[in-house]
């Protein structure tokens, strides 16, 4: 083999160095390809009791290992040969476009992990041109949600409601959020009462957290949460009073466990709106509540943090969609879905499956807590690019493209005869 002295002009396309990147959160960011690795970061950055109450579930957190293995059961049957320069994301959720086929869950307790809580998720949000959902146990108030992301400039913010005992406290948040510009509803019908949230528990975990020496100890390697925490506002809630006891406690003593269909239709009429019921894990139900007159029902089985073992949303999704249509397709009920989503190739699979809509909870939270805004930011840009890239290797242009053909959910339970 000949052998020569390389050129200075030969080694120079080979050895480009890339520009060092002097911030570290955009470092870091950069480096998080999947939301599993913004997971990770966030786990790195933030004290456990938060991260715990954001990552954790029920019970045995069977619920939540199932939906994932839901997703990660499933196959996929590419098309060939077909043009898929460009692919359009895009789709009409409840009467309007958006830009990607998922929004930002509500979530309670925004701020604790990360400070500039719901305020990121919400700027993001419309910055990419998908729905905002306010949880009533945020912690940033209707208004100042609607001021950081207008109506008037684009933005589609949804408020999300617990009916409480007390029902004139619960429909003043309904009257705000409806003159504050929020265009849909989220009734949210699966909490009768909190789910056994064990992680919590041995967290201690309190609002405002309770510092205790192992949480003292945990936070030394966190700082930056804890100048945050300590600088800014008080941690509160913003649609309610100041509380001082457990989660699981708050949620006991302010929610109805009496709530009705009857409850339902009263808080439809209330409602100028569209409105979603969240928290539907049967057939029956979803088919009752097509018959309401709601606008979409929203498979979920809030992310495993109540009923452990609970119905799979993604595997309850092709029997509900059989029995009361598709919105986008069909002009009916809209059939939107959570629980267990952390890619891209998950969402794409929920849609060929019949979905109409998804939302997102935890890979939200584990973006806002490895960077705030900009983490969350790059939440949706990894999403965005997974699910343009699953759509082309499965020579699919548009999202109303994607089939049940597409995929195949692998077996991995099924019931005893």
């Amino acid at each position: 083999m000949k052998r020569q002295m390389p050129k200075r002009r030969d080694l120079a396309p080979l050895m480009k160095f890339k520009k060092p990147e002097v911030s570290p959160k955009k470092r870091r960011l950069e480096k998080a390809l999947t939301i599993d690795d913004l997971r990770t970061v966030a786990k790195r950055r933030t004290p456990k009791p938060a991260f715990d109450y954001t990552d954790g579930a029920a019970d045995g957190e069977v619920s939540l290992a199932r939906a994932r293995e839901a997703f990660a059961d499933v196959e996929f049957h590419p098309a060939i040969l077909r043009d898929v320069s460009t692919v359009d994301t895009s789709r009409e959720v409840l009467g309007q476009r958006v830009a990607l086929p998922f929004g930002i869950a509500p979530t309670g307790f925004t701020r604790m992990m990360q400070a500039e809580g719901e305020i990121a998720g919400a700027t993001a949000a419309a910055a990419a041109g998908i729905p905002f959902s306010l949880s009533t146990m945020g912690t940033s108030s209707i208004e100042d949600v609607a001021a950081a992301a207008p109506a008037s400039e684009g933005a589609r913010n949804w408020f999300q409601l617990y009916m409480w005992k007390d029902r004139d406290r619960s429909m003043a948040l309904v009257d705000r959020a409806a003159k504050a510009g929020y265009d849909t509803l989220l009734v949210t019908v699966d909490v009768p009462v909190a789910g056994a949230r064990l992680r919590d528990v041995r967290n201690g975990m309190t609002i405002p957290p309770t510092l205790t020496p192992g949480t003292v100890l945990n936070a030394i390697p966190r700082p930056a949460w804890w100048i945050n925490f300590l600088t800014t506002e008080p941690l509160a809630f913003a649609s309610l009073d100041a509380w001082s006891g457990t989660v699981a406690d708050l949620l006991d003593t302010m929610f109805d466990p009496t709530v009705t269909y009857d409850d339902l239709a009263w808080i439809r009429s209330q409602w100028p709106g569209k409105v979603v019921v969240k928290g539907v894990q049967s057939v029956s139900d979803a088919a009752r509540l097509a018959e309401t007159g709601v606008d979409a029902v929203l498979l979920s089985n809030h992310g495993g943090r109540q009923l452990d073992r609970a119905p799979v949303p993604f595997h309850l999704l092709p029997q509900v969609v059989k029995e009361i249509g598709s919105g986008v397709s069909g002009g009916g009920v809209e059939v939107h879905l959570d629980t267990g989503i952390m890619s891209g190739q998950d969402i794409v699979a929920a849609l060929a499956h019949g979905a109409d809509f998804t939302l997102i909870g935890r890979a939200y939270l584990y973006g806002l807590m490895a960077g705030g805004r900009e983490g969350v930011d790059r939440t949706i840009e990894i999403l965005q690019g997974q699910i343009e890239r699953t759509m082309r290797l499965l020579g699919v242009r548009t999202l109303d493209e994607l089939q049940p053909e597409h995929v195949t959910a692998l077996q991995r339970l099924a019931p005893r005869s």
